[in-house]
């Protein structure tokens, strides 16, 4: 019996206990709506904390959840406080009933069915139904030699006992899909299942090669979860939905923290589904270990060193290099609940990678200390970590969001960032602290430079945008003046309007067209990036200026959060003519962008934005100056035109792309510079808050 368990532990070592409920169904529940019914969602408690919440089950009193939870305890003389409420949208929840579980009289490691009567303390006599639950209670003895260390895993493993993980699954498209219709397609939509979790994705109309491109994250509470069911079906708006086909996925076999592409095909069926799946978010540290940075190991770092080593240059491309995060901890969030407190957690993405931390329940200052690591496709690449407060019942409030790129981490050294909003165009309120390490083979990131970029699934709908618009206007308009000034700048030299300057770009023209070689062409740019380069070396940055008034202009420009468009909610009804119209603006909205970015890139190549990209160029230049200058032109043109006439002959499945510009695509924009600028810390918010944190020390 619990009641001696205590009894034969040492000086260095103690018992924690873990409780697994099965929350079943309730019976008989009170009635608090107008119709005669409830809305019951339950709630567990020990010692005063909320440690649990089921899900809401709408106008039932005799509710069914089969939902699981692991509870850490502590101190098996606090009783589990179990509470029912009524869910009330907007208006406060009304109280059900409530039971008390006496953990003290559990037998240890034995399944046990448990009926709950609830009562209202209030009302003892009153009935207002019961629960059923099935529980078992197991103890483990821990040593606490290192005191200070386990009792930091202590905390830790409890604030992230709602869950042992998160499936998140990004429904990417469906390929070759079976047609159900008279007009030979399908209005295809996914159903997932993992134990009681369900999701449905959007409906694609009229395609047998649908593109759905959503994010579904699933709780992983108990190992036994390791089959996601996943059913394909055709949309029919006049009869009962048409099965087209099935696949499972097996948890069980896919490593963890790390994000797998699946090609899943349909059984029962034709055609297959894509999808990435990431199984993230596992507990902090065990109840006996740490979580421990592979960088912090010195022999694995030695082995990563030597796998992207000049002398690895040529094997394996597409492997440039490792990048390992490590998200300490947070100050000063975002209020997002009602209680004046968050839950926050974060979410980390590279490209299509996307891994997640656990949930530090009600606080503005949370500790992760989680290590994430990723394998580096493209170096160009920005680490997001975006910043949100859990809520069971709806969708995460978002709190704050950073975009760090790869080239610009400092190995090794804790940085504060502080959080932006959405848009990455302002500060909101909070900062982050990242420890990050970056290792690269740089001849393999200089080849991915000009080839394509990877195509990133998950990004926001396009959609048409009076804001945008003003914004991409903005940008052209910017573009547009320094061309006419330039142009303005020649025509007055033509005129004479200032005879010194005239006289100084008559005699330049005279010498340059008379001793003019092609080698010339990018020598002079190549002394162009050198100028810009040096002014920079003399610390006469002629960018900031430039970036502090598109930054202010975005910011003028900023969409209010309220008035965007709910995109959980399926738009119907929609005439084919909009549909039209929308993708002609979208087109004309994201041409005004890129024209404005590429003209942006090139100047950031010069301006030296992105040093490593810069230094690229200067190489490149260097070499094709002393190529121009010992080799004559036409052979140089000869080999050129032959490499492009028979690209496609040497390899058939090469896909064509222009180098220049896969590697302008690299060179970050002027919007990409301001989203990727780190803003100052507040010293006062920061110092406020270490000031609070030696007080408590103090006090204890």
């Amino acid at each position: 019996m619990l009641g001696t368990s205590n009894t034969n532990l040492t000086s260095t070592s103690t018992v924690i206990y873990q409780l697994k409920i099965l929350l079943k169904s309730g019976h008989n529940l009170a009635v608090r709506d107008r119709g005669g019914t409830s809305d019951p969602y339950v709630k567990f408690k020990i010692a005063g904390k909320e440690v649990f919440r089921s899900k809401t089950i709408h106008k039932n009193l005799n509710p069914v959840w089969n939902e699981e939870t692991t509870l850490l305890i502590e101190n098996i003389a606090e009783p589990l406080y179990v509470k029912v409420y009524d869910y009330d949208f907007g208006l406060q929840d009304d109280f059900m009933g409530s039971a008390y579980l006496d953990l003290s009289k559990l037998e240890l490691k034995r399944l046990t069915d448990v009926t709950l009567n609830l009562k209202d303390p209030s009302y003892p006599t009153q009935a207002l139904g019961s629960l059923f639950m099935t529980v078992i209670l197991v103890s483990r003895e821990i040593d606490l030699k290192n005191t200070a260390e386990n009792i930091r895993l202590l905390q830790a493993y409890k604030k992230d006992q709602l869950w042992k993980g998160i499936v998140g699954i990004t429904l990417v498209k469906g390929q070759n899909l079976k047609s159900m219709d008279p007009n030979g397609l399908s209005d295809p939509y996914v159903k997932f299942k993992l134990g009681c979790q369900k999701y449905k994705s959007k409906t694609v109309l009229k395609s047998l090669n649908p593109e759905w491109r959503e994010h579904f994250d699933f709780l992983l509470g108990d190992e036994k979860e390791e089959i996601v069911e996943i059913t394909v079906w055709d949309k029919d708006s006049r009869k009962k939905d048409d099965f087209i086909g099935r696949c499972q996925i097996n948890l069980s076999g896919l490593s963890r923290e790390h994000t797998h592409k699946l090609e899943l095909n349909l059984s029962e069926g034709n055609g297959r589904l894509v999808l990435l799946l990431t199984l993230t978010a596992s507990p902090p540290v065990d109840i006996a270990d740490t979580s421990v940075s592979k960088l912090e190991e010195e022999q694995q770092h030695k082995a990563i060193r030597r796998r992207y080593s000049l002398s690895k240059s040529f094997f394996n491309l597409r492997d440039i290099g490792f990048a390992s995060v490590k998200i300490i901890r947070a100050e000063g969030l975002m209020v997002a609940d009602v209680i004046g407190s968050s839950d926050p957690f974060c979410v980390i993405e590279l490209n299509n990678d996307r891994l997640q931390t656990h949930t530090i329940h009600r606080s503005l200052n949370p500790i992760w200390n989680k290590v994430f690591t990723f394998n580096i496709k493209d170096i160009h690449s920005a680490l997001e970590l975006t910043v949100y407060d859990e809520d069971r019942d709806r969708t995460a409030d978002f709190l704050g969001k950073v975009a760090i790129p790869l080239l610009s981490i400092q190995n090794g050294e804790e940085r504060a960032y502080v959080l932006k909003n959405k848009n990455l165009t302002g500060p909101t309120k909070g900062v982050i602290y990242l420890e990050m390490e970056v290792i690269f083979n740089v001849i393999k990131a200089s080849i991915r430079t000009i080839t394509p970029k990877e195509e990133k699934y998950i990004e926001e709908e396009q959609r048409i945008s009076k804001e945008l618009l003003q914004k991409h206007y903005y940008r052209v308009k910017r573009c547009l003046l320094v061309i006419i000034n330039t142009g303005r700048f020649l025509n007055s030299c033509f005129d004479w309007e200032s005879p010194q300057r005239s006289l100084t770009a008559f005699l330049i023209f005279l010498v340059l067209v008379w001793n003019f070689e092609l080698y010339m062409i990018p020598l002079i740019i190549l002394l162009l990036m050198v100028y810009n380069y040096a002014l920079l070396a003399m610390g006469k940055d002629n960018r900031t200026i430039s970036m502090q008034e598109l930054e202010e202009n975005l910011m003028e420009y900023e969409e209010d959060d309220g008035v965007k468009v709910d995109k959980e909610t399926e738009r119907k009804g929609l005439i084919d003519k909009l549909y039209a119209i929308q993708d002609i603006c979208v087109t004309v909205q994201n041409g005004l962008d890129e024209a404005a970015s590429l003209y942006e890139r090139v100047k950031n190549t010069f301006n030296w934005t992105v040093p490593f990209l810069s230094w690229l160029a200067v190489f490149v230049l260097t070499v094709g100056t002393l190529l121009i200058y010992f080799v004559p032109l036409r052979y140089v043109i000869l080999i050129w035109g032959i490499h492009k006439f028979t690209k496609k002959l040497r390899n058939p499945y090469l896909i064509d792309n222009n180098e220049l510009l896969d590697f302008l695509s690299r060179v970050h924009s002027d919007v990409q510079v301001v989203q990727y600028q780190e803003l100052q810390e507040d010293s006062s918010q920061t110092s406020s808050y270490h000031l609070i944190s030696k007080k408590k020390n103090n006090s204890t």
